[in-house]
């Protein structure tokens, strides 16, 4: 299953005032001002249609009308509209890191307005759940116009009601979190796979292209989220891109263990799973105290593995993009270029030729800007 991303053709008569609305605001987000012409052209609607949704647009107070287009050519000049990005703020949680919640407000635009943190203290199940209303509470108290939402990238796979089906590492089963959160806080709450997230981050606001992106999260666990042609890859159980529970230590390596030891249990119930050997507590377990050349064989290693996971994936999707998402004391030098030559010695020239491995470019706030653009693509339909 695929959630297609950034609509730009017509929809059915029964869809499409929301189609259309989100095809102008698509624009204007990604473009800049325009005119109601330009906009007209940049759809295909009429300039009827694009001027009745661009005055319920200006009521509803999301866009804004910014005077004469200055202009050399004989005659009047386009009067200009822009999304009012400074109007309403969206609410941002990242839940991918082991020990504590980080969360942002930020403007439409994706800029950063007030940060926060809270420490988890090793809670688990519904007391997890509690400490993640509180803490949006205490965001929402940081706002200082209306809420668009809160978008939530959490561990585990989520449908697209936002419910948690498994999350192992949260003690979350089948729990209803966009529910819970929308019905307590009072404003439209957006959960989905902390990967996924990070993803829709990178395609936003990271130039990344929509051809073929994988973006591969490491935080306490390890996931993946996947752009394929312009659509959201969420797979027949909502679980695409759950690459930390692909077996990447089996029993052949106990014999010679080399850096990264023997295979170690999983917390989804397996054993050696790349999660065990890649994830953040795993290779700071590993790494932590050792000089710098037997740290350096560690992360390797560690690399090593994560590219023989991820050659199959590379090939069968012909990805032109592997984005890291993590702590680059980690990810970036050894571990990503031996990730990188993993890859290359495992797949066809002409599918690694052009392939770039690299670390993300939006750094701590990619998880963030992610769980923002889950709001504008739920309430706007803007990514």
């Amino acid at each position: 299953m695929q959630t297609t991303l950034r609509p730009r053709t017509k929809a059915l008569p029964v869809h499409a005032r929301a189609h259309n609305r989100a095809m102008v605001l698509q624009r204007l987000f990604h473009d800049g001002p325009l005119s109601r012409a330009d906009l007209a052209r940049a759809t295909g609607l009429t300039k009827v249609t694009v001027s009745d949704l661009v005055q319920q647009l200006m009521v509803d107070g999301l866009v804004g009308d910014l005077g004469a287009r200055p202009e050399g050519r004989v005659g009047k000049p386009a009067t200009l509209v822009g999304l009012r990005t400074e109007a309403f703020h969206v609410v941002a949680i990242d839940l991918a890191d082991d020990t504590a919640m980080h969360g942002a407000v930020l403007d439409l635009a994706g800029a950063v307005l007030a940060r926060r943190s809270a420490p988890l203290d090793g809670s688990t199940g519904a007391a997890a759940v509690d400490r993640l209303v509180g803490f949006c509470r205490d965001l929402l108290a940081a706002t200082t116009v209306p809420v668009l939402g809160i978008g939530v990238g959490s561990p585990g796979v989520v449908d697209e009601q936002g419910t948690v089906l498994q999350a192992p590492n949260r003690d979350w089963f089948d729990v209803p979190l966009a529910e819970t959160l929308t019905s307590a806080l009072g404003v439209p709450v957006h959960v989905a796979n902390d990967a996924n997230t990070a993803c829709l981050g990178e395609f936003t606001y990271g130039g990344a292209g929509g051809g073929g992106l994988l973006v591969l999260t490491v935080g306490e666990g390890v996931g993946a989220g996947i752009v394929l042609d312009g659509a959201l890859v969420r797979g027949h159980h909502r679980a695409a891109g759950e690459l930390g529970h692909v077996t990447a230590v089996d029993e052949r390596d106990s014999a010679s263990p080399g850096p990264l030891g023997t295979p170690e249990p999983c917390a989804c119930g397996r054993t050696g799973c790349l999660e065990t050997v890649l994830s953040v507590p795993a290779l700071r377990r590993r790494t932590g105290g050792l000089p710098d050349a037997a740290r350096t064989e560690v992360l390797t290693a560690a690399g090593r593995r994560l590219g023989i996971v991820l050659a199959p994936v590379v090939s069968a999707l012909d990805l032109s993009e592997v984005v890291l998402s993590g702590p680059p004391e980690l990810l970036d030098g050894p571990l990503r270029e031996a990730a990188l030559q993993a890859v290359r010695e495992r797949t066809m020239p002409v599918i690694h030729s052009q392939l770039a491995l690299r670390m993300t470019s939006l750094g701590e706030d990619g998880a963030l800007a992610g769980a923002a653009v889950l709001v504008l693509s739920g309430q706007l339909g803007v990514s």
